[in-house]
């Protein structure tokens, strides 16, 4: 297939089975969003064959964890902005689908996250039972930027109201230390220590452990927060005054904007235009 190019040249490699890897362990499985070119964004391919690795592995019964990283220099840098560049019309799997599966998993997941975590993957890796990162990654939920509300509203039951509203109302990224003040993750791995050495550390410990109970707590935690409405926040689209809101967002002059600029004109002109660099 030929490799298309943005309109400021940049190339973006085509759909390929190979978008997510599997790879078995002792015990545990690793899936690895493998778009290393683009920073792992995630478009109707990636759903697909991430939403298949998370079924093979919780339908393996030798598996008893999940380990979920990014190939490359990031983790996931959200939602990809250039698929229109290659038109998929198969059914996949939207973001929301693919995350819910993470939460109602019976098996434990563990991010493992370098570089960027943003957008979808920001969310991706705070839906995940456990999430470590190295001391040089960024997170953020950067989509208010281009006028868009997030796919998963993870994040007000992971960092609290007051951080939630700063991360989804500015839109800025955090480094690591942020990151874990506000209890976005759970552990930063030092620059004087390995990564992948220390979260497959974890993925030993939590193997060795009783799987029946592993599971157990991890439903009973999950539960605690769907009876305070977890799951109704998640389907906030399903309200019908939202739905109101979001079609307000969709006819916003500025949002419009900034799609047609990137759609057009490439990142470069809307990452200009972002920040302010000319008017």
């Amino acid at each position: 297939m030929e490799i298309k190019k943005t309109p400021d040249g940049l190339e973006i490699p085509p759909p390929s089975p190979d978008d997510v890897l599997y790879s078995k362990q002792d015990g545990y499985v690793i899936i690895k969003l493998n778009r290393p070119v683009v920073l792992n964004a995630m478009n109707k391919n990636v759903q697909r064959l991430l939403m298949a690795a998370l079924e093979d592995a919780e339908s393996d019964d030798s598996v008893a964890a999940i380990m979920l990283t990014g190939a490359g220099r990031a983790f996931s840098a959200g939602g990809d902005m250039y698929s229109y560049l290659y038109p998929d019309d198969d059914p996949a799997p939207g973001g929301i689908d693919v995350q819910m599966k993470i939460w109602s998993s019976r098996k434990p997941v563990v991010a493992v996250v370098k570089g960027y975590a943003l957008g979808q993957g920001c969310e991706l890796a705070a839906i995940c039972d456990m999430t470590i990162a190295s001391h040089d990654a960024r997170f953020g939920e950067i989509q208010i930027r281009q006028g868009s509300p997030p796919p998963v509203l993870i994040t007000p039951f992971v960092v609290g109201i007051k951080n939630a509203k700063e991360l989804l109302m500015l839109g800025e990224q955090i480094d690591a230390n942020e990151a874990l003040r506000i209890g976005l993750i759970n552990k930063i791995v030092g620059p004087d220590q390995n990564l992948e050495a220390y979260a497959i550390s974890v993925m030993t410990k939590l193997v060795s452990l009783p799987r029946a109970t592993v599971s157990l707590n991890k439903t009973l935690i999950n539960r605690a927060y769907e009876i305070a409405g977890f799951r109704e926040a998640i389907a906030y689209k399903d309200d019908e005054n939202i739905g109101l809101m979001l079609h307000a967002t969709e006819d916003d002059e500025e949002a419009k904007e900034k799609r047609r600029l990137l759609r057009e004109e490439g990142w470069g002109a809307f990452k200009a235009k972002r920040d302010g660099l000319y008017n």
